[in-house]
């Protein structure tokens, strides 16, 4: 039995990167923090790009680290990326937070986190409202083009209710799956074939 060895060829699907997509790792990068990653663009200009890993959680609680947490349902951080570490980004939905800025209809990034504070403590659901994120990713100029040309992401669309899943388990492989057949077939391969 022959095996069609386009299915294994790794290439594009052609979509332009902007604000709101999301960027989808091939399936046999190896890295701890891009492998098998999904990535949520928040900015991408000439200057550069800007996104949030979505599917990496992080070892620690938001609880764990703001006093005034302690009293709510327990809040998972996760890993938005290799820059800035030490700095909290939150996406959200919730409408009318003075200086958030707009990721797509209903998505927010930031904002007063007053407001944010006052929303979490009154006890409104945090489920598919609002998720945690310590780092972010970045892109110098055209280091984002130059990795889509070497076949390093696809480009999917995103949408709201996956953003801002606390379960993050297979998020990649769905976020895969839904670009097609042939992308379907990737993600059912191992990361590493060798180890199979």
């Amino acid at each position: 039995m022959k095996i069609n060895s386009d299915i294994l060829k790794i290439e594009s699907n052609n979509v332009a990167p902007s604000r709101g997509k999301i960027l989808i790792s091939e399936p046999f990068l190896v890295d701890n923090m891009f492998g098998r990653s999904v990535v949520l663009l928040i900015d991408h200009t000439i200057d550069g790009s800007m996104g949030l890993v979505l599917n990496k959680m992080a070892p620690i609680l938001l609880n764990d680290v703001i006093k005034d947490f302690k009293d709510v349902e327990s809040i998972p951080i996760y890993k938005g990326g290799p820059l800035a570490t030490d700095t909290l980004f939150y996406l959200h939905t919730i409408p009318d937070v003075p200086d958030a800025l707009p990721i797509s209809s209903k998505l927010y990034l930031n904002g007063d986190f007053e407001v944010i504070r006052d929303y979490i403590v009154k006890g409104n659901p945090l489920r598919g409202s609002i998720r945690f994120f310590l780092g972010y990713s970045g892109w110098e100029l055209k280091q984002l083009h130059q990795e889509i040309q070497d076949n390093t992401w696809l480009i999917g669309k995103s949408d709201v209710k996956s953003m801002l899943s606390y379960n993050t388990e297979g998020m990649w492989q769905k976020a895969l799956s839904k670009l097609g057949s042939k992308y379907e077939t990737w993600a059912r391969f191992p990361q590493i074939p060798s180890l199979n």
